[in-house]
């Protein structure tokens, strides 16, 4: 096994695989509080990168595109994350911009703050020809120069390639064509392609990102995504890992770690009764982590003026406590139908009471049924809060 530091063995390699770090990322459906906190944890999981990949005796990192969610983060993500890889020099890092931060006029690879702050241990695969990353291993890379590449990048840095007695390792950025079918996208990467070239001993392991799910590709066990170290929406089957690849030129092993701290859950809920509404609450209270949950919850079904209220009552509690909350409506979503019962409880007669009424026959139908729904239950809290 090769150990930073340490005697090499020619042709044995150990390194940390990543991608997708977007750092600067906001997303507009968080507060801005949370914006901040998210941002912070995706700077804060570089230097968890970082100590792992030493702690793995890992000879370097490779982050396969979108380092930044794109060239034009703000100054202070730039700094803050050379600084994280800056602190643990031992730990090579090789940086391939991808379609969120090509390497084109604007690159944040050619700013000034990078050229500024970046340390020696930081490198960009800008494409220029093989990379020596440690004794006996190439990185082949296959950076994007703009957002829109017409062609199969990681193909086109591949060719000519014949087999060698150094360690290939490929870093690429984009979709493969087996998981995307798209026959009209020229820059999707041919899987077969790469299979061959593996075949034949031309490469040995290549390192992909763009696909938020730690994912392995084909039949080899020698194509893999990593995943995001950091979560980003919720459609992401297996996010939040990195990858700890030990490569040899008689096989790979490849392990997940997991260092993300942010998680993404969504939920449809069917509502009918206080059961129901009980489910939900629990659901809403079930992240340990609540500050770096994000939850959406999408509702259809009916409920009553009480139960619509304790709806809003959960739901202002958890926006407070969650990192975020989203609440849907789907399939005609949620309507909340006052009945007999649902009036007594206000305690109140006379005109109030056939003011109620006339709430409670709008809520029912017309263009006007959701206002007066949301009215009934703002109502019906007013008159049971404490005095």
């Amino acid at each position: 096994m090769a150990v930073t530091g340490h005697r090499y063995y020619p042709n044995v390699v150990k390194f940390l695989h990543t991608a997708d770090w977007q750092l600067g990322k906001l997303p507009y459906y968080l507060s801005d509080e949370a914006r901040a906190r998210f941002s912070a944890a995706r700077i804060e999981a570089v230097g968890v990168i970082a100590e792992l990949a030493a702690q793995e005796q890992c000879d370097f990192v490779v982050v396969c595109g979108d380092v930044f969610d794109s060239n034009h983060v703000d100054r202070q993500v730039l700094v803050r994350s050379l600084a994280k890889m800056g602190a643990n020099p031992d730990i090579r890092f090789y940086l391939l911009p991808g379609n969120h931060d090509p390497l084109d006029a604007s690159s944040i690879f050619r700013s000034p703050t990078f050229s500024e702050h970046g340390s020696d241990n930081v490198t960009v695969l800008d494409g220029n020809g093989p990379v020596q990353a440690a004794p006996g291993v190439e990185l082949v890379a296959a950076p994007w120069t703009d957002n829109r590449p017409l062609t199969d990048l990681v193909d086109d840095a591949c060719k000519g390639l014949e087999p060698a007695d150094e360690l290939r390792v490929v870093c690429g950025h984009g979709a493969v064509d087996s998981m995307w079918p798209e026959g009209s996208n020229p820059a999707q990467i041919s899987l077969d392609r790469l299979e061959e070239r593996i075949e034949s001993g031309a490469i040995h392991y290549v390192a992909l990102g763009d696909r938020h799910s730690t994912t392995d590709v084909g039949d080899t066990g020698r194509v893999w995504y990593s995943g995001a170290p950091e979560p980003t929406d919720f459609d992401e089957a297996d996010p939040g890992n990195v990858l700890v690849v030990d490569l040899d030129s008689d096989g790979v092993q490849v392990a997940r770690r997991r260092v993300g701290t942010w998680r993404y859950e969504q939920q449809d809920w069917e509502l009918g009764t206080s059961l129901d509404v009980d489910a939900l609450a629990a659901w809403l209270e079930s992240p340990a982590n609540k500050e770096r949950s994000i939850i959406r919850a999408s509702l259809r079904g009916q409920v009553s003026v009480a139960q619509k209220a304790r709806l809003d009552q959960l739901f202002d509690h958890y926006t407070d406590l969650l990192g975020g909350l989203e609440i849907r409506d789907t399939d005609g979503g949620l309507a909340a139908v006052p009945d007999d019962a649902d009036l007594d409880d206000f305690g109140v007669s006379g005109y109030a009471r056939e003011a109620l009424s006339d709430l409670s026959e709008m809520a029912q139908y017309g263009e006007q049924a959701e206002i007066a729904q949301d009215a009934l239950a703002l109502l019906y809290r007013l008159t049971r809060a404490p005095a």
